[in-house]
């Protein structure tokens, strides 16, 4: 069976997690991979990530398992990075730097066939892909995609569910997210002032990008939503708080709790549900994009509910292969035919 060559640039958590699944999906095969840090320490992360010492080694220049071996480079830039000679399918940045289209070209420039960010774009790229939402968008012709972010297509997942058999007059999501890379442990003078403050000390309000984007893949709520985030002192697991009223009263939360326990039938791989009383940490190695609380959700008036719901990186880890490998089905000209 043909293999996907896939190229990384970054190889922080998100992108350690790929590599970990990749390691175990005979469909990938990761053949190259851009990082500043040390080779050394990067296997070492590698390994802790997997849980056990030893499953991948340092071999030279590269990254040697049992199923792939995989060139380290330590290009800063995408401009530097000679895709073409690893006959790269598919490069998947997750720095979460280069985020527009003239940043991003260069890959493509420099031989890969397509490329897939982490995070949102910071302007036009060719389609931003929430798996779940707007898979059946996904075109032939496009080469530059972001797989959204974690708290987008969780909030995206909730509320495609909800508006398919309710009309929404508005929407408020606060994602309640675990700190990231680019917060700092002490104060710290960066761009922006909250953000200079200590990630492990406060909760932190953000802006947040998925507002835009939701509201464009999603356009019956356009104009109908407000979005916040907040960083909070936790490493793992985040949460989605999403109140949502409708245009006419509803016939009690049991009813829209039942939509998720369907949608979670349907879609076992993205859509969880939990009836015990969890807390964030209990979401680590959690591989759904969205993990509804039912005990948590909660009615509050005739039109007005309560949603909360759970994910943490590793979901957004699977939905990143996934939009690779819907892209590649493209490719397929039997796959086409049959679809």
């Amino acid at each position: 069976m043909r293999s996907i060559r896939i190229g990384m640039m970054g190889l922080g958590q998100v992108g350690r997690q790929i590599y970990m699944l990749a390691l175990q999906d005979a469909r990938f095969e990761v053949v190259a991979i851009s990082d500043i840090g040390q080779p050394e320490i990067l296997c070492h992360l590698l390994n802790k990530a997997l849980g056990k010492n030893g499953v991948v080694q340092l071999e030279d220049n590269y990254l040697v398992s049992e199923s792939c071996r995989t060139r380290l480079m330590s290009s800063v830039r995408p401009t530097e990075i000679p895709w073409d000679v690893f006959d790269t399918d598919f490069v998947i940045d997750t720095t979460g730097r280069y985020r527009s289209l003239a940043e991003l070209s260069p890959h493509l420039a420099n031989g890969a066939k397509r490329v897939v960010i982490s995070t949102l774009p910071e302007d036009e790229i060719d389609r931003v892909i929430l798996c779940g939402v707007n898979d059946d968008q996904a075109h032939i012709d496009d080469r530059i995609i972001s797989a959204g972010s974690a708290s987008t297509t969780a909030a995206a997942l909730a509320l495609k569910v909800i508006s398919e058999s309710y009309q929404i007059e508005h929407a408020s999501m606060t994602s309640v997210h675990a700190y990231t890379s680019d917060q700092s442990l002490q104060d710290y003078a960066g761009a922006d002032y909250r953000r200079s403050r200590s990630g492990a000390e406060n909760i932190i309000p953000n802006a947040t990008p998925a507002l835009q984007w939701i509201q464009k893949l999603l356009p019956s709520l356009n104009g109908r939503m407000t979005a916040y985030a907040l960083n909070v002192p936790v490493q793992m697991g985040s949460m989605l708080d999403l109140t949502v009223v409708l245009t006419e009263p509803f016939e009690g939360m049991s009813a829209v709790t039942e939509l998720f326990v369907e949608a979670a039938r349907a879609n076992p791989a993205m859509i969880g549900t939990v009836n015990d009383p969890i807390v964030s940490s209990d979401v680590k190695g959690d591989s759904h994009s969205l993990l509804v609380d039912l005990q948590g959700s909660m009615q509050a008036g005739s039109r007005m509910l309560k949603l909360l719901g759970w994910h943490e990186t590793l979901g957004h880890a699977h939905r990143i292969l996934d939009v690779v490998a819907s892209y590649d089905r493209l490719d397929i000209p039997d796959l086409q035919e049959v679809a």
